[in-house]
């Protein structure tokens, strides 16, 4: 999974290089449901003083290339590193258990782009390689580190406003599908549902 995501990062720092026109890189800041189920069941169980953090915002940064089909229309595709909120449970005097989770979203999409000083949208669908670590030490009730891994698909729709030939800013709605990773037949971790971030893009 480290490999990946140096692939990821090598190809949104390089690729500008590669291709002088309709490229683009994009940064995100938002929210999406989160539901840490292992963290709250072992939050739920304990009987001591406690204080249970959940992490539902994301910062994203993203890499594009857009293909022109004629003035308007345009078909793109993107990939992307999403790193999401962290969820902690603390136990007071006895320790405390994180969950971090990031993702790697790739997307085609369909785009109507209207030009500078208009407002263009967009929509697409694709899948998410999402991977989330738990672990921690809480005296007498867990001890551990586990990571999981899940593909999972996903849509998005959004508009944005072109400033200038340069940069662009919007916001993004996207819902991912069965997002749910399970161990033993029982739900892990689930990000699955909306979310919602505010974008800015700049053009190549």
């Amino acid at each position: 999974m480290k490999k990946l995501l140096f692939v990821v990062l090598g190809v949104m720092l390089f690729a500008p290089a590669a291709f002088a026109d309709n490229w683009g890189l994009g940064l995100k800041l938002g929210a999406g449901e989160n539901d840490p189920k292992t963290i709250k069941d072992i939050y739920n169980s304990a009987t001591v003083s406690k204080e249970l953090d959940e992490g539902n915002g994301i910062f994203g940064l993203e890499a594009l290339y857009e293909w022109n089909l004629n003035d308007i229309n345009k078909i793109g595709g993107k990939i992307g590193v999403d790193i999401y909120g962290e969820n902690k449970a603390k136990f007071t005097g006895f320790g405390e258990i994180t969950e971090d989770t990031y993702a790697f979203p790739f997307t085609v999409y369909f785009k109507q782009d209207y030009g500078v000083k208009k407002w263009s949208w967009f929509a697409g669908a694709g899948l998410t390689i999402l991977r989330t670590e738990v672990e921690g030490s809480v005296v007498g009730i867990y001890t551990g580190s586990e990571t999981k891994t899940k593909v999972f698909p996903h849509i998005v729709a959004g508009a944005e406003y072109r400033f200038s030939e340069l940069f662009a800013l919007g916001l993004e709605a996207r819902y991912n599908i069965s997002a749910k990773l399970k161990k033993d037949g029982a739900v892990y971790s689930d990000r699955s549902g909306f979310g919602a971030a505010l974008t800015g893009r700049f053009y190549f």
